[in-house]
């Protein structure tokens, strides 16, 4: 495998307290290399989404080892961990997450201007033009469409320019015309940029467009083998 963009080792994750814990991920250990695509599949409640955000940093796990770029994430206190995650690690959610009081250029712009970025603006009205939005700068979150809001959500979480892009069933809340726009940009955009693109998705013909599909099952990995034409 190429140099690796994330390893995973042993890692254990649970959930709740006392009678309620769940035990989430068990003894996950996967390498993942720069550039590649993986889709991350699998049964409703294998741990998919709950794996990809591990990777990215959101969820901390009970034991085990992560490794982004070479970085162990546990050695990262929180703030370390953030400004890490806004440089190294795009994210985009099945429910775009976007803030509903500002603009579309205002929400690319935001991990910019978090970041201290002076060119904040310069760089979003980019990256909204390269998903076609260019003509939605200046207009909100309830003002576009379903497909329009993933879009803008994709454009903050490229705007950085980061190595990984992680995205949890990034077609789950469109319908399949939009869903299917908005897979090919995700991959056009990983040709582009050279990214390493991590897809949780229950769709297989969408795993299939990956380099390698990883099957979870009971929060373990049920298979993890190259998916061919």
């Amino acid at each position: 495998m190429q140099d690796k963009a994330i390893a995973l080792q042993d890692v254990d994750l649970s959930l709740g307290r006392g009678a309620a814990r769940v035990h989430i991920l068990k003894g996950i250990s996967l390498d993942i290399g720069q550039g590649e695509a993986v889709g991350l599949v699998g049964p409703s409640g294998s741990g998919k989404s709950t794996l990809l955000m591990t990777m990215a940093g959101l969820e901390q796990p009970d034991s085990g080892k992560i490794l982004v770029d070479g970085t162990d994430l546990a050695a990262l206190d929180e703030d370390a961990l953030a400004r890490f995650r806004g440089r190294r690690i795009g994210i985009v959610f099945q429910s775009f997450h976007l803030i509903p009081t500002m603009t579309a250029l205002e929400n690319v712009a935001l991990p910019l201007e978090l970041a201290g970025e002076a060119d904040a603006f310069a760089r979003a009205e980019a990256e909204l033009e390269a998903v076609g939005l260019g003509h939605r700068f200046h207009h909100y979150p309830a003002q576009l469409s379903g497909g329009e809001q993933q879009r803008v959500a994709i454009a903050r979480a490229i705007v950085s320019n980061p190595a990984i892009l992680v995205a949890d069933e990034p077609t789950g809340n469109l319908d399949e015309a939009t869903g299917q726009a908005i897979i090919e940009l995700l991959f056009a955009l990983k040709r582009g940029r050279g990214a390493t693109l991590v897809l949780v998705t229950h769709d297989l013909n969408l795993a299939r467009l990956c380099d390698r599909t990883v099957r979870l099952r009971s929060g373990r990995i049920d298979t993890d083998a190259v998916v061919t034409a």
